[in-house]
């Protein structure tokens, strides 16, 4: 299909996603540092994903494609992030049972030719998602599964907490982390272009 992809993301479920869509790509661990200037969950996650993507395609050799991407979760229009410990993870999945929120995903792709970067492309998507009410009881059980430690917002959807989902409105796989469908068409046409 194209040249060579690399995403720049240490994310297994990311890494899942490209390979269920079937499109070939190498994985690059962005080691960048993450720097914000905003507050907004849209332009947190296109900031971020531009910076992964740019510091991966700092270090390539060849024609490629970069793809950055960076997932965070809102509510009332506030970021939250990974929980720091088994409390505040507590504390995030009380805010959001019973309540809808925001996922934001922002994707970067970037084209190389070795360090010299000749296309870029950015996005962001949203999707609301709604959660069940939950009791203390099941907020500790699914705590204590580990799960929601290294996920934004405390929860993963494709995990334990799929039990607590009561309605997505948008992409549901932009909640896992990736708009798989819209990045696979925006890659289609992009390859298109170069041949």
């Amino acid at each position: 299909m194209m040249e060579k992809i690399v995403l720049a993301s240490g994310s297994p479920r990311r890494k899942e996603l490209m390979e269920q869509a079937g499109i070939p790509f190498v994985v690059q661990v962005s080691e960048c540092e993450e720097k914000i200037t905003s507050q907004k969950p849209e332009e947190v996650v296109l900031e971020l994903s531009h910076q992964k993507a740019c510091a991966v395609a700092d270090e390539m050799e060849r024609e490629t494609i970069v793809v950055g991407a960076d997932t965070v979760v809102a509510l009332d229009g506030i970021i939250m992030g990974k929980p720091q410990d088994r409390e505040d993870a507590f504390q995030m999945l009380k805010k959001l049972q019973g309540r809808t929120h925001h996922v934001w995903t922002g994707v970067t792709i970037l084209e190389c030719r070795g360090k010299e970067i000749y296309g870029k492309e950015s996005f962001a998507r949203k999707t609301e998602v709604e959660m069940y009410p939950m009791e203390e009881e099941e907020i500790w059980d699914y705590i204590n599964t580990g799960e929601p430690m290294d996920k934004a917002g405390a929860y993963a959807i494709q995990g334990k907490a799929l039990v607590f989902v009561k309605e997505i409105r948008g992409d549901y796989y932009n909640v896992v982390g990736l708009p798989i469908a819209e990045l696979y068409q925006r890659l289609k046409k992009k390859t298109r272009q170069s041949h």
